[in-house]
């Protein structure tokens, strides 16, 4: 259970990122709705995993990102990634729904792959470092390179942490803003994750370590995450404030805003503990 764990953390990942990497809209919210889907067949596993007694982590055995050159480079890599493992499945009513939606899954990127009209070239890795068709300055770029890099990481992070969270309360409060607050960093990551495709950056966040969402003292983990937020905040307005993009601007002052109610929702969690 462990191991299959650990495999369907890197498809969640696999998924979530190829669709980040691809252009065609309509792949790509279907590769989007795929990696969500995936990421409840974690949650569903995590919580099989702690009713039998034992526990997971969130290793993903030295994964590597698909940097491919193609779409059908990237749907054949995702294909063989499934098809692995389908071999870990035993007999249960939770594997016999990972395996019905897998065996979609598979389908569908037969079906892209049937016709040569649906393979481009894929443009995230490139490293060119451009915005669309907008001049926008080099300081400007580098400032907007570095806050995908560091927020990229944190809402994977926090997505993964909160999760680990949730399936471990039994506070029907505490359990809700976990839901929210993952909901919110799944969004947050896909625009990131979106923004870095588009200047040719994407690329993995880097592995937590245990000790990043193994939490002891939940009241100290609030009241740092609140901090966490407050500074997150402050990057989005010297973004909003550097970048002299009017769409870019109003989409990090739109993110700075969303940040206000994170907080709000740690603090609710913080009054519940007294």
């Amino acid at each position: 259970m462990n191991k299959l764990y650990t495999a369907k953390h890197r498809v969640w990942l696999s998924f979530t990122f190829a669709s980040f990497a691809i252009e065609n809209e309509e792949i790509k919210a279907k590769l989007y709705d795929f990696s969500l889907i995936a990421f409840r067949h974690m949650k569903w596993l995590g919580e099989a995993i702690l009713e039998a007694g034992d526990s997971y982590n969130y290793e993903r055995d030295g994964m590597m990102l698909y940097k491919r050159e193609t779409l059908f480079d990237i749907l054949e890599a995702l294909k063989e990634e499934v098809q692995q493992l389908q071999e870990l499945y035993a007999t249960s009513a939770l594997f016999e729904r990972i395996k019905t939606d897998e065996k979609y899954f598979l389908e569908y990127i037969d079906s892209l792959l049937a016709d040569e009209k649906n393979n481009q070239t894929i443009t995230a890795f490139n490293m060119e470092r451009k915005w669309e068709d907008r001049d926008l300055e080099q300081s400007q770029i580098d400032a907007l390179t570095l806050f995908l890099f560091d927020e990229s990481y944190k809402e994977y992070e926090l997505i993964l942490v909160y999760a680990y969270m949730q399936t471990r309360t039994n506070n029907t409060l505490h359990y809700n803003v976990f839901q929210d607050l993952i909901d919110e960093s799944h969004f947050h990551l896909k625009s990131f994750g979106n923004m870095m495709a588009k200047l040719g950056i994407l690329a993995l966040p880097r592995e937590l370590h245990e000790l990043t969402y193994i939490v002891d003292d939940l009241e100290k983990f609030i009241v740092d995450g609140i901090a966490e937020e407050e500074a997150a905040k402050i990057q989005c307005k010297e973004l909003s404030d550097a970048i002299k993009d009017e769409e870019l601007s109003k989409f990090f002052d739109f993110i700075n805003f969303q940040e206000n109610y994170h907080i709000e929702l740690m603090q609710k969690l913080l009054r519940n503990l007294t």
